[in-house]
């Protein structure tokens, strides 16, 4: 599987893609099958849910095959290719087990709150004032259907991934050291829906975060974390230039050029 010029095109103006059914049923329902296997013999203290939530619930289960192959072994590693490039994408050997339990019935849930990804807030395994780059974007996997707003939604700005290459140009991005810059961003938040198996590219620089689920069921979804090879060599000066490691998008650029 690949994605279109006119895909390339879309995800380098919003910093997101869509791809529905990229996953499919027998996948998601093996994942499904280990998480629910390890809340219900593994469970969970109360006092670790605030670091859970930051970094990943069911951690024994993050490099189970059931879970790594959604990555590794599905079409969603083509897919990462035709971005970073052929022989570019490096496999993944965990992922992010993501969850969103409902809010209390008597709770108004709030607007979602975006974030950019690697800044240390104590609880992500990053000390506050530290910040770094780790990874080139994000493949959101959903494992649950999500029909309207409010239900746990990965939830995006579109074009924030550009307005924040501009702002590192005149701030720098050593502003990150003292947390996420309070700036009015262009676009508001877009909650995604979509169905099991439905997979979400997005730029390592797109805010972002997971709105609150006033649902009565718990949003599942498995994320990782798409690696260019040069991703550690090429390290901050992303921020700056952020089509560094997407030749893909380069090409339908240049391509559209010449079209034009």
């Amino acid at each position: 599987m690949q994605l279109t010029r006119q895909q390339k095109l879309e995800f380098h103006r919003d910093g997101y893609l869509q791809i529905p059914g990229a996953v499919s049923r027998l996948m998601v329902d093996q994942a499904l099958r280990a998480i629910n296997h390890s809340l219900g013999e593994q469970g969970m203290n109360k006092e670790d849910l605030p670091t859970l939530r930051s970094r990943s619930y069911c951690s024994e289960v993050q490099k189970d095959p059931a879970i790594v192959d959604i990555f590794n072994r599905s079409p969603i590693f083509p897919l990462a290719e035709s971005l970073l490039g052929p022989g570019n994408v490096c496999e993944t050997n965990a992922g992010q087990i993501a969850l969103r339990f409902p809010v209390a019935q008597t709770v108004e849930p709030e607007p979602p709150r975006g974030h950019l990804d690697g800044i240390g807030s104590g609880l992500n395994g990053q000390a506050k004032g530290q910040y770094r780059r780790g990874f080139t974007g994000l493949a959101v996997v959903l494992l649950s259907q999500l029909t309207g707003d409010y239900g746990g939604n990965f939830t995006v700005w579109p074009g924030s991934h550009t307005f924040f290459e501009n702002y590192f140009k005149e701030h720098g991005h050593r502003v990150l050291g003292e947390g996420m810059p309070q700036v009015d961003l262009p676009n508001g938040p877009r909650q995604l829906t979509g169905e099991p198996g439905d997979a979400i590219l997005a730029h390592h620089q797109i805010v972002h975060t997971a709105a609150p689920n006033a649902s009565c069921h718990i949003r599942y979804a498995a994320i990782f974390r798409l690696r260019h090879k040069a991703c550690e060599e090429i390290g901050h000066d992303a921020y700056t230039d952020i089509w560094r490691e997407w030749p893909g998008i380069r090409d339908a650029l240049a391509e559209s050029t010449v079209a034009g």
